[in-house]
């Protein structure tokens, strides 16, 4: 196959924070609570806050996403090329380890 294809990838480390709550126990928690109402119903009273849908929501730790480009030959070894270019960059860091992939496309 003769082209290249975009790789982009994210680096993956030790401390990174994925957490998913619902809106539900988000407003059930008193000083969230409390925020909302001081930021949006300043200098109001008897305010109720609630929910019509149980919607997740995701703290997760803020990644910037790498590219390079590859040829398409390479598909079978993106993952090590990836590695290799965290490395080359210097992007893997004391606690960083790894490389996660995010999105390949094919440029031409």
């Amino acid at each position: 196959m003769d082209g290249t294809i975009e790789v982009s990838y994210t680096v993956m480390c030790k401390n990174d924070v994925r957490i998913e709550i619902t809106l539900s126990e988000l407003l059930a928690n008193e000083k969230v609570l409390r925020t909302i109402k001081g930021e949006f119903a300043k200098g109001l009273r008897n305010i109720e806050v609630s929910t019509k849908e149980d919607v997740p929501v995701t703290l997760k730790t803020a990644k910037t996403i790498h590219t390079f480009t590859a040829s398409k030959n390479d598909f079978a070894d993106l993952l090590e090329l990836a590695e290799e270019d965290a490395r080359t960059h210097k992007r893997l860091k004391k606690e960083c380890e790894g490389v996660e992939l995010v999105d390949i496309r094919t440029v031409d």
